[in-house]
């Protein structure tokens, strides 16, 4: 019994690894593709990444504490204990969110202009789109995969009302 124990460790461990691999090659396209959309002077990608970081760390963490309290939620709905006090975590766990995003938008406007701010929020929502789409695809984020019927090269699908053309 003691082998197998181990052995579920170590797939634990080497799923844990796994995943922490992935997140960092996700983070590294990301940055990558942040870095080609704003086209950063040396003196603004000095000032820029450090606070970039900064929130994406506090991004990670209040998400984190938005996950847990949703759990928490859904447990409480089944067992039908302290929703109340639930409710309240989960609803301060997305304002949290919300605060961040906002006060992103303000410290980022510390170190970089306005256009490039812009710039900035538009690119972290192409790249979350890219993502999800390759997900869709059956890939992990950070995987390529195959595109998707009617996507360009260029990662994004046609607009509303528009035709996908194929290749015949």
């Amino acid at each position: 019994m003691s082998v197998a124990a181990m052995a579920q460790d170590f797939d634990k461990d080497q799923k844990k690894g796994n995943d922490d691999a992935w997140r960092e090659k996700v983070r590294a396209e990301q940055v990558a593709f942040i870095t080609s959309e704003l086209d950063l002077t040396e003196s603004e990608a000095q000032k820029f990444w450090p606070v970039y970081n900064e929130i994406q760390a506090q991004r990670r963490e209040a998400y984190k504490e938005s996950f847990d309290a949703m759990k928490e939620l859904e447990e409480s709905i089944r067992d039908d204990k302290d929703q109340d006090k639930k409710l309240d975590k989960y609803v301060n766990a997305k304002k949290k969110i919300a605060d961040i995003e906002n006060e992103s938008v303000k410290k980022y406007s510390k170190v970089l202009p306005k256009q490039k701010v812009a710039k900035l929020l538009l690119s972290e929502e192409r790249f979350r789109h890219n993502q999800i789409g390759k997900l869709g695809q059956g890939g992990r984020p950070g995987e390529h995969g195959k595109m998707h019927p009617g996507q360009r090269p260029d990662g994004q699908r046609p607009g509303p009302g528009k035709k996908i053309q194929r290749e015949q």
